[in-house]
């Protein structure tokens, strides 16, 4: 789809209709990958700082022991894998790894805990780290699991600036995957999110078996919320050994580039994370992913419980790729 055709499309569309079909964003993944990542970043750059790319910190502040059969998940004690369960962390323990992912750069530190929904008790525990956390300067960000009534409110009361709830895929794939909760299960707590006034992370995961129509039904799903969310996390699956996803076929890195250029042009003003797998990505394959659009991405020697590359790594990335965190112009600014 040309560009002009797609700017028609965009204007003419009344509101009561989908701002972004899922042929639209089929025809979008069809086009020559050039001319695709050109679009992808004279978007980028009307919306963003060129070269510039967002530091985030996660931390696991409960791992293990999770009652949810999501296939790709290490955490779902219905799999055996290599994750033991574990207590929740102490605040003094967040609050190191938050200082020490400040030293290092981060302007966000995100907290992920593996409950199906977090307790009265639970929220509580995290509302003290948020506030803790915010009070250094850092962005805050969690994920938790569904929300009940009211649970997104006292988070937001604590200063909590973003909540992750990622829908995974799109609606029509969803079931192959998870089975303990609906996909308007994830709606539901989305809706708290931004009903509380809290900015919504939510993307998915590809490279699980999905056709290329389940991927632009998921960026589909994400680009027509009104609003589309102000951060999109795009993962590539990370193979676990024990869970059902561990011998899926990898999904061809171009395709996976695709998909970042297609959710920073359907979503001009979200930042789209290069999030989970990047540890098995090659340096050119991150290198299409930021000309894609990618102004964000993880950075530490773990995501919850699966790799990342290493901080020196990514170092010595951004200083051939001459990009520097949104926070100045240079690693540690």
């Amino acid at each position: 789809m040309s560009e002009t055709i797609a700017l028609e499309i965009s204007r003419k569309k009344p509101a009561s209709l989908a701002r972004w079909p899922v042929q639209d964003i089929i025809e979008l993944y069809e086009t020559p990958l050039l001319d695709l990542l050109y679009k992808a970043q004279t978007v980028h750059r009307q919306h963003h700082e060129a070269n510039a790319v967002q530091l985030s910190s996660l931390l696991s502040i409960k791992t293990g022991g999770c009652p949810e059969d999501c296939s790709y998940c290490p955490q779902s004690s219905r799999y055996d894998t290599e994750v033991e369960k574990e207590r929740l962390l102490e605040l003094e323990e967040v609050l190191a790894a938050a200082r020490e992912a400040q030293a290092g750069g981060a302007q966000r530190f995100c907290m992920g805990a593996a409950w199906r929904s977090p307790k009265a008790h639970h929220i509580d525990a995290v509302a003290e780290m948020v506030r803790a956390v915010k009070a250094m300067g850092l962005e805050t960000c969690v994920t938790l699991g569904m929300l009940k009534d009211g649970q997104a409110e006292q988070l937001k009361q604590a200063g909590l600036d973003y909540y992750n709830h990622n829908l995974d895929s799109s609606p029509e794939f969803y079931t192959r995957i998870i089975t303990t909760r609906t996909y308007q299960d994830r709606l539901d707590t989305l809706e708290r999110v931004r009903n509380a006034g809290i900015h919504v992370c939510c993307g998915g995961i590809v490279g699980m078996g999905e056709s290329r129509r389940d991927r632009a039904g998921l960026v589909a799903q994400l680009a027509n919320m009104d609003p589309y969310p102000e951060s999109v996390p795009i993962n590539n699956l990370v193979k676990v050994g024990g869970t059902p996803l561990a011998d899926t076929p990898d999904i061809d890195p171009l395709e996976f580039v695709r998909t970042i250029a297609v959710a920073r042009i359907t979503m001009p003003k979200a930042v789209v994370r290069l999030s989970a797998g990047r540890q098995a990505m090659s340096d050119s394959t991150q290198a299409l992913c930021f000309m894609a659009g990618a102004g964000s991405i993880f950075y530490g020697d773990k995501l919850l419980t699966t790799g990342n590359p290493e901080f020196t790594a990514d170092q010595a990335l951004f200083e051939r790729l001459g990009l520097h965190p949104i926070s100045g112009p240079s690693w540690h600014a």
